[in-house]
């Protein structure tokens, strides 16, 4: 067993007690359903979903339905929140609308990337290694968890407010992070899609603004869901409210940017018209400017 796999081994325990941690504080003052905490009982779905999906992933050694498993557990979470919650009101149903929005767009796209990729290549090292293969499952548990955590806070919490300014300005600016990653996206996938440009990078559109416009829409979108549910929740539910910082850690600091710049720096470090790109975008944040 190498030291990758051993390290692998000790930090599932640490996920999940965090993951523990998220479930009581958020469950603290919430709904019940079955005679467990509504709140706890998701957090741990969206962790036995992965581990369920962990299996036949590892003994054909494929990761093609990863991010599909990742987005409909989202679905299934945000719609049992409401199902299963005190109260079916207009934020609890606007918060389902806009996850389930999210995950579904976001799912379609990465499912068809890597179809037509062919594969993953962030889990290259790591399929042979059920150590590290499970840990990836277990992460993404973390993630739907803490992602998801506001919007289930406010969903199953008995605490209700009527649609207020909070809504509406959570609204706008869920939009403009939604419209931001959708249309990042897009610019990609058009980009790779044609064979005039194998072998280079994109650089325009909002991808001349920013180095990773679609994180950045990421982050925004999930400011504007904990803003919505900012008016309903009370106590140890505001840990919550740590979804935007964690998606903000999550894609800066471990998954996302790191992993993407990279692959960039491997393929393209040191060409002329990629390090004078890397100097005038910015890593995350769009510049306003068009210079």
């Amino acid at each position: 067993m190498g030291q990758a796999d051993r390290k692998a081994i000790l930090a599932l325990p640490v996920i999940v007690l965090i993951g523990a941690g998220l479930a009581w504080a958020g469950s603290q003052g919430g709904a019940s359903a079955f005679g467990l905490p509504l709140f706890a009982m998701l957090v741990g779905l969206a962790f036995l979903i992965q581990w369920a999906a962990f299996v036949p992933a590892y003994l054909r050694r494929t990761e093609k339905f990863y991010d599909l498993t990742g987005s409909l557990t989202f679905v299934v979470v945000a719609t049992l929140a409401v199902a299963l919650g005190p109260v079916v009101d207009g934020r609890s149903l606007l918060l389902m609308v806009l996850v389930v929005v999210w995950a579904a767009r976001l799912g379609t796209f990465l499912v068809r990337r890597v179809q037509r990729v062919g594969k993953d290549g962030r889990f290259d090292e790591i399929k042979p290694s059920s150590p590290r293969f499970l840990l990836a499952w277990t992460l993404q548990g973390l993630w739907v968890a803490f992602t998801a955590a506001a919007a289930l806070a406010a969903m199953t919490t008995p605490t209700r407010e009527n649609l207020d300014a909070f809504a509406a300005a959570g609204v706008a600016v869920w939009l403009v992070g939604f419209a931001i990653e959708a249309v990042a996206d897009a610019e990609k996938r058009r980009f790779q899609a044609d064979p005039a440009n194998r072998g280079r990078f994109i650089q325009t559109g909002l991808w001349a603004r920013s180095r990773h416009p679609n994180y950045f829409g990421e982050i925004v979108l999930w400011v504007g869901v904990a803003i919505i549910a900012l008016p309903v929740l009370r106590g140890w539910q505001w840990v919550a409210l740590a979804s935007p910082l964690f998606v903000t850690l999550l894609v800066t600091r471990v998954s996302g940017v790191p992993l993407v710049e990279q692959r960039a720096d491997e393929r393209w470090g040191g060409r002329a018209d990629y390090e004078a790109y890397k100097q005038r975008t910015p890593v995350l944040i769009p510049r306003l400017s068009g210079d």
